[in-house]
């Protein structure tokens, strides 16, 4: 079984925000199959550091705007 992923994401709301575009055309995009954004839109996977650039890079936001990973507040990285 495979344990998910404490990153949550954003990229559902982009793809929307972003022309409405399609998990099939983000895919195409980033050069990965559907299957595979729909894991990583899902929190089931979290995409390598390069992919999340990548997908930053698509919806032109800072890699902060697309994931996020819970923290206690105050702490500092």
């Amino acid at each position: 079984m495979v344990k998910p992923t404490r990153v949550t994401n954003q990229i559902r709301s982009l793809r929307f925000s972003h022309g409405e575009m399609t998990q099939a055309e983000l895919a195409d995009r980033l050069g990965v199959t559907r299957q595979t954004v729909i894991a990583i839109e899902k929190g089931r996977y979290s995409p390598s550091l390069e992919m999340a650039f990548q997908i930053a890079r698509v919806f032109k936001v800072r890699l902060d705007e697309v994931f996020q990973y819970p923290g206690n507040e105050g702490e500092t990285p």
